[in-house]
C-alpha cells in the first residue's frame, strides 16, 4: 500500500489474529477538529506557509460550532460606548475569579480585531440601520464595570456559528489546507522525551488506519457533553482530544465545572439561544411570576447562566414549576413583535415549532436547564500551548502539542462561561495558535522518523474493543454513565450525592473489561466506533465527578449545598486530574490561578462577591 508521501506503508504487529496495515502521512502541522477553533488555526498555519492537515470526524460544516446561535462578543461600541476593559471585568466576574487574568486580557483585547477579520472574510452579520454590525445584550455583559447593560454580542440573526463556520471553511480551502474528512483520531503519538510527534487515526468510510507525523499537533476536538443524558451537544461531542491527552499521561484542568444552559427545550434538550432573552424574552414559573427579579434584581433574566439555571431549579424544587408534573419553566417571546422574531430569531422559532410544537408568537416555550458547555479541558496558555505540572513548574509547556476551543481550558471561562464568549474564544485563540505555530515550526523542516511501534498502543486498544466478548452491551454501560452524571453531578451538588456518584461512575469504569461488542466493523456508526467514543467519555466522566467531590466550595457552575460559599483562601486554584487506567484511579493536584495581567494597561481585578 502506498502512502500519501510516497513511502511504503508499514505494518503494525498482528493483534488477536488481525493485521492492521498503516498508511503514513507527514505534515508540518496537524489540526484535529474542524470547528471554529480548528479551522481558524488551520487558516493561520496555512497562511504562514506551513503544510497543514485538518482531520475531522465529521464534514467540517457539520462541526458543532454550526449550532452556536446567539453571537460572538467583542467591545465594538456599535450600539453604545464600550471598552475591552469592561468586557474583561465581566469575564473575570463571570468566571467567579477562577479565570487566568492574563489570558482573559488577551481574549478581550484582541476580540474586536478578530470580529472585524471575520467580517472582512465574509461573515454576514446582522446590521444596524447605519450599516454597522448589530450587537445584542447577553447575560453578564455590562458597561462601566457593572453599572449598565452592554450590547456587546455581534449576531448573524440566531445562526452566528453557522455563518462563522462556513466562512472559515471557505478560507481554509482558499489557503490550500488538506482535509482528511471522516477520520476518527484514536491517540497521540508521544516520544520518550514527552514530545507530541503525531496522531493515529481510523478512516471511518473504509476502516483503514492512518498515522500522521507532524512537528505540531493542535487539538480542537470540542467538548464532552454526551457524558450526560440530556445535553445540547451533538452526539459526536465525545471529547476525543481530552481523552487522548489523559491516555498520554497528561492532566485535564477544572473538569468539575460543567455549564447547564437555562433554556434547553423541555424533553429534547435542543438549545434556545440566550439571544432570545437578549431580545426581550423572559422566564416565568407556574404562578405566571417573573421570578428572576428575586434572584438577580439588577440583571434579572440576563443574569449569568449558572445563576438563571439554579434559580429555575429552585423554583421547580419548591413546587412552582409548570406543566402536568410541574417539572419545567416557561420562556416567553409571545409579547415580542413578530417582525423582530422573524428577523433576529428565525432559527429558534423553527426549533420551538419542531421540538416543542410551539408557535412562539402565541405561546411560551417549555424549557429546562440542560448540559451545554465544558469549562474544563486541556490546560493551555494564551498561545494555545498545552501545559502540565512538571519538576515543580505548574506551567510547563508540552512540546509539539496545542489545544483550542471547548477541548481546551485556557482558562478564560474559569468556573462559568458568559454567553457569546465561546465563539470569540475560538477565533482569538485559533488565531493565536496560528501565530505561535509560525514561530515554532519552519515549513518543510525535517522530522525524525516515527518508531515502528508508535501505533501499537492505539491498535491494541482498538483490538481489545473489537474483540470484546463480555456480557454488557456498550449502550447499557453508556446509559448508566449518562444517568449517573445527570443525577449526581448536576446543577446542585452535595458531598453525599457526589460520593455516591463517584462510586457509581467508578463502577461503570471498572466494568469496561466486561463490554460486549457486536458490530466490529471499523466504519461509521458501528458498535465498535461507539465503544471507542464511550471509552473516551467514561474517563472524562470519572475525572469530572472526582474533581467535583474534591472541591469543597461553591464557585460558578460548581454549586455545593453543603459548602454554599466561595472559598478563595483554599480553593482559588485550578484542579488538575490524571488517570491511571490500569488501576482505575484518578489522581488530583492543582496549579495556581494567574493573578496577573498580560500588560500594564489594566490592573488585576480583585475578587469580590459575585452578584447580578
Amino acid at each position: 500500500m502506498a502512502t500519501q508521501n510516497g513511502s511504503a506503508a508499514g505494518k503494525a504487529p498482528a493483534y488477536n489474529g488481525a493485521a492492521y496495515p498503516i498508511t503514513d502521512h507527514t505534515f508540518d502541522v496537524v489540526v484535529v477538529g474542524a470547528g471554529g477553533a480548528g479551522l481558524r488555526a488551520t487558516v493561520g498555519c496555512s497562511q504562514a506557509g506551513l503544510r497543514t492537515a485538518c482531520i475531522s470526524k465529521v464534514f467540517p460544516t457539520r462541526s458543532h460550532t454550526v449550532a452556536a446561535q446567539g453571537g460572538i462578543s467583542a467591545a465594538l461600541s456599535n450600539m453604545h460606548q464600550d471598552d475591552w476593559r469592561w468586557h474583561m471585568y465581566d469575564t473575570v466576574k463571570g468566571s467567579d475569579w477562577l479565570g487566568d487574568q492574563d489570558c482573559i486580557e488577551y481574549l478581550c483585547r484582541n476580540a474586536p480585531e478578530a470580529v472585524y477579520e471575520l467580517e472582512h472574510w465574509g461573515v454576514p452579520f446582522s446590521r444596524t440601520e447605519d450599516g454597522r454590525i448589530y450587537q445584542r445584550p447577553f447575560g453578564g455583559m455590562t458597561t462601566d464595570f457593572g453599572k449598565g447593560t452592554a450590547q456587546r454580542t455581534c449576531a448573524a440573526a440566531d445562526r452566528t456559528g453557522h455563518a462563522i463556520l462556513h466562512t472559515l471553511y471557505g478560507q481554509a480551502l482558499r489557503n490550500n489546507t488538506e482535509f482528511f474528512i471522516e477520520y476518527f483520531a484514536i491517540d497521540l503519538i508521544m516520544n520518550s522525551e514527552g514530545r507530541c510527534c503525531g496522531v493515529v487515526c481510523l478512516k471511518l468510510d473504509d476502516g483503514t488506519i492512518h498515522r500522521f507525523r507532524a512537528n505540531l499537533v493542535i487539538l480542537a476536538t470540542g467538548g464532552y457533553g454526551r457524558a450526560y443524558f440530556s445535553a445540547t451537544s451533538a452526539h459526536t461531542c465525545t471529547g476525543d482530544g481530552n481523552a487522548m491527552v489523559l491516555r498520554a499521561g497528561l492532566p485535564l484542568q477544572d473538569m468539575e465545572f460543567v455549564q447547564f444552559h437555562p433554556t434547553g427545550i423541555y424533553g429534547s434538550g435542543c438549545l434556545i439561544t440566550e439571544g432570545a432573552r437578549g431580545e426581550g424574552g423572559y422566564v416565568t414559573n407556574g404562578n405566571g411570576e417573573r421570578f428572576m427579579e428575586r434572584y438577580a434584581p439588577s440583571a434579572k433574566d440576563l443574569a449569568s447562566r449558572d445563576v438563571v439555571s439554579r434559580a429555575m431549579t429552585i423554583e421547580i424544587r419548591e413546587g412552582r414549576g409548570v406543566g402536568k408534573n410541574k417539572d419545567h419553566i416557561y420562556l416567553h417571546l409571545d409579547h415580542l413583535d413578530p417582525k423582530i422574531l422573524h428577523e433576529r430569531l428565525p432559527g429558534i422559532s423553527e426549533s420551538a415549532r419542531i421540538f416543542a410544537g410551539v408557535d412562539v408568537t402565541k405561546e411560551p416555550i417549555p424549557i429546562l436547564p440542560t448540559v451545554h458547555y465544558n469549562m474544563g479541558g486541556i490546560a493551555t496558555n494564551y498561545h494555545g500551548e498545552v501545559l502540565t505540572k512538571k519538576n515543580g513548574d505548574p506551567d510547563y509547556v508540552v512540546p509539539g502539542l496545542m489545544a483550542l476551543g471547548e477541548a481546551a481550558c485556557v482558562s478564560v471561562h474559569g468556573a462559568n462561561r458568559l454567553g457569546s464568549n465561546s465563539l470569540i474564544d475560538l477565533v482569538v485563540f485559533g488565531r493565536a495558535a496560528g501565530l505561535r505555530a509560525a514561530e515554532l515550526v519552519k515549513p518543510g523542516e525535517k522530522q525524525a522518523d516515527l518508531p515502528k511501534d508508535s501505533a501499537d498502543l492505539s491498535l491494541s486498544r482498538l483490538d481489545r474493543f473489537r474483540y470484546a466478548k463480555g456480557s454488557t452491551p456498550t449502550a447499557q454501560l453508556r446509559h448508566k454513565m449518562q444517568m449517573t452524571m445527570q443525577n449526581n453531578c448536576a446543577v446542585f451538588r452535595t458531598g453525599q450525592i457526589l460520593e455516591e456518584g463517584s462510586r457509581l461512575i467508578n463502577e461503570v469504569w471498572s466494568a469496561m473489561p466486561d463490554l460486549h461488542v457486536t458490530d466490529r466493523s471499523l466504519i461509521w456508526n458501528s458498535d465498535l466506533v461507539e465503544t471507542m467514543e464511550f471509552d473516551n467519555l467514561i474517563i472524562q466522566a470519572v475525572v469530572t465527578m472526582d474533581s467535583a467531590v474534591s472541591r469543597t466550595e461553591s464557585r460558578g457552575a460548581h454549586a455545593r449545598e453543603d459548602y454554599p460559599d466561595r472559598d478563595d483562601k483554599n480553593w482559588m486554584k485550578h484542579t488538575l486530574a490524571w488517570i491511571d487506567d490500569e488501576k482505575k484511579r484518578v489522581n488530583l493536584d492543582s496549579r495556581p490561578v494567574h493573578t496577573y495581567t498580560m500588560t500594564n494597561d489594566i490592573q488585576y481585578i480583585e475578587p469580590k462577591a459575585r452578584v447580578y
